[in-house]
């Protein structure tokens, strides 16, 4: 993904976490804020209760694929952050895209639903 894409500074995470809204499910959180700037950018965390270093990045990895496959597919202009859950780590990547799919059909942000109607109520 290219640094443009990505959400790097915590005071960005923050408003995102702290204004937007989110959607939970049992791999990971979706949290979602829209911006001005007429592209998405994402932001991928994952805790140390989530596992070593090695799992970590496989997890935040995994994770950035999902996206980069969807990225395509999603509406535009969004900041979204996805947290990483426990039980991630012991998930196969086929059951991470899954989950990021759903999260991101429950919000919305797909173009195959109406995005006219997402996040407005």
């Amino acid at each position: 993904m290219e640094k443009g894409f990505r959400l790097r500074a915590r005071a960005d995470f923050q408003k995102v976490r702290s204004e937007g809204r989110s959607w939970v499910h049992p791999l990971m959180v979706l949290c979602v804020f829209p911006n001005t700037l007429g592209y998405n950018r994402f932001g991928f965390s994952v805790s140390r209760r989530i596992g070593n270093a090695v799992t970590r990045n496989r997890v935040k990895r995994r994770m950035r694929e999902t996206v980069r496959l969807l990225q395509g597919d999603l509406c535009r202009s969004w900041d979204v952050v996805l947290i990483a859950r426990s039980p991630i780590a012991d998930v196969n990547f086929d059951s991470i895209r899954q989950a990021t799919e759903a999260l991101f059909r429950r919000a919305c942000l797909l173009k195959s639903h109406d995005c006219s109607a997402r996040l407005d109520d």
